[in-house]
């Protein structure tokens, strides 16, 4: 319980890093005009993400719905967790994809959808299942949706703001000494939406490490998805699918990491090393049956 309030408190706080990135910028730039229309266009964009967010990510993911009829234990499996949890029973969708991994999506739970892959389905136990089932209902319930719109929304804004610079007279000039001068506004341009695109990927890191520990808590089996964990972390790096702009735009709603990358790439990851997911998943087991 007091690593999920630190993690709470660590997402507010990468959300107040990310405002105060936003009243930086559109400070140094000067421009009030700039700003508003970075507001607006970036809540605009981020809106139809979230709420559409289910659509777009089972359409990249080319799941299909199916019913009770034919996959009655995975209906079962998470009926029973959602029960459990006092939600609704999310819509459940299959993608024929191999590659194993898993999401969940939808701006609350009476919107939810989980959806898994063929390739999960054959690769692991029930129990480990249930244990990534688990992590996806936790997402939902922990409205990541909602958490990962609103720091999609102040990203954008930082990087339209960065944009608008060039094109606006937002007040910076070689010549005003209160602006920023061309050197300052390149450096904007370039580190702005850098480092807004840092403080997103932590965002999302850290909703992962919060999903691990609150499915686990809901299926009292951390050792499970521990399991499970390395399991599909071996079968996404032995099949990465391909980085289309579509897929790509989606990774961080799975489980793992679909697309291949390491070295400085972890730094603009949206997962956590899983090592360290499957550490915390094992001391988490260790607390419990000590």
């Amino acid at each position: 319980m007091q690593h999920r309030h630190f993690n709470g408190l660590k997402t507010a706080a990468l959300l107040g890093l990310l405002t105060s990135l936003i009243l930086l910028v559109g400070y140094w730039l000067g421009g009030s005009t700039g700003l508003v229309i970075a507001v607006f266009l970036s809540l605009a964009m981020n809106a139809f993400s979230y709420f559409y967010s289910d659509k777009i990510a089972l359409r990249a993911m080319n799941a299909q719905p199916v019913s009770e009829a034919q996959a009655p234990e995975l209906y079962a499996m998470v009926r029973e967790l959602a029960t459990q949890a006092g939600q609704p029973m999310p819509r459940l969708y299959i993608s024929p994809t191999m590659q194993p991994n898993a999401f969940a999506t939808g701006r609350n739970p009476k919107h939810a959808a989980v959806a898994v892959t063929q390739g999960i389905l054959g690769m692991l136990t029930t129990r480990e299942l249930r244990g990534v089932i688990g992590h996806e209902l936790s997402h939902v319930y922990n409205r990541d949706i909602l958490i990962s719109s609103v720091a999609g929304a102040l990203g954008g804004m930082i990087t339209m703001l960065a944009q608008l610079a060039i094109f606006l007279p937002l007040g910076g000039s070689s010549d005003d000494e209160d602006g920023p001068g061309i050197l300052g506004m390149l450096l904007m341009l370039i580190l702005g939406p850098l480092a807004a695109m840092v403080i997103q990927m932590a965002i999302s890191r850290n909703r992962e490490y919060q999903a691990d520990e609150s499915g686990a808590r809901l299926t009292n089996d951390p050792l499970a998805l521990a399991s499970a964990l390395r399991k599909i972390h071996r079968g996404t790096q032995a099949l990465p699918l391909p980085a289309d702009s579509q897929l790509a735009s989606q990774a961080h709603l799975m489980i793992d990491n679909p697309l291949k990358g390491g070295g400085l790439a972890s730094l603009f990851s949206t997962h956590p090393p899983m090592e360290q997911r499957v550490a915390r998943l094992e001391q988490m087991a260790g607390v419990q049956y000590r």
